[in-house]
């Protein structure tokens, strides 16, 4: 039976091992994450069946990820776990797309209960996370399907890439640097030939103004 996978946000160390070791012990695939930004990033490039958000963490907040998160169309059910326990912060929390909120120090058995609940109520309702970016262009993030009117688009592995990296950064400019950076591995050698010709692929698909070109400096996905 294949392992439910957890994301969780946690910017203490020792709580985020303590944590993960109880739920994988537990029988569930856990991925730990210690800042916003590291969150948002693997949210784009992986797939999970439930969300555990710290909301006091380097480099933003949970509840501003989930928010940002849920309007890029990402559904995942989401608990968040915090040490903010007013009552108006519990009412943010469940506004900006949580399911559930638990606040520290908590135990962990209880957390488990509160996995357990929220996954069986989701288990036959798991909609692919598939993006609207225009009246006739949609991408599935989970498969790495981009549709044009219908008919699936064959990308190669670094197209699907940069697509990711654009909708994450949409309206951003990412510059040459932040691109090959993300494109290419550490034992790989990036190429400005390459980068155009996957650019050139994308705004064929996409449209000529999707993918602005900033002389010098990047692109600008729009």
């Amino acid at each position: 039976m294949k392992k439910s996978k957890l994301l969780f946000l946690e910017d203490d160390p020792n709580l985020s091992e303590s944590v993960s070791e109880y739920l994988e012990e537990q029988g569930y695939e856990v991925v730990c994450v210690y800042d916003a930004s590291s969150a948002e990033d693997i949210l784009f490039e992986q797939k999970f069946d439930l969300l555990l958000l710290d909301v006091n963490v380097p480099g933003g907040d949970g509840f501003s990820l989930l928010k940002s998160s849920r309007k890029e169309g990402n559904s995942t059910p989401a608990i968040f776990i915090t040490s903010r326990n007013a009552m108006n912060d519990v009412e943010e929390g469940f506004l900006s797309g949580g399911d559930d909120y638990i606040r520290k120090p908590y135990e962990l058995k209880e957390l488990l209960l509160r996995i357990q609940t929220i996954l069986k109520r989701n288990f036959y309702h798991n909609p692919s996370e598939t993006l609207s970016l225009s009246d006739s262009i949609a991408y599935d993030i989970d498969n790495q399907v981009l549709s044009v009117d219908g008919k699936e688009q064959p990308l190669q592995l670094k197209e699907h890439k940069l697509l990711k990296l654009f909708i994450q950064h949409k309206n951003e400019l990412l510059s040459h640097e932040v691109i090959m950076e993300h494109l290419w591995d550490y034992d790989e050698t990036p190429s400005d030939g390459s980068l155009r010709t996957y650019i050139k692929t994308l705004r064929k698909l996409l449209g000529k103004d999707r993918i602005v070109s900033h002389k010098r400096l990047g692109y600008q996905f729009r």
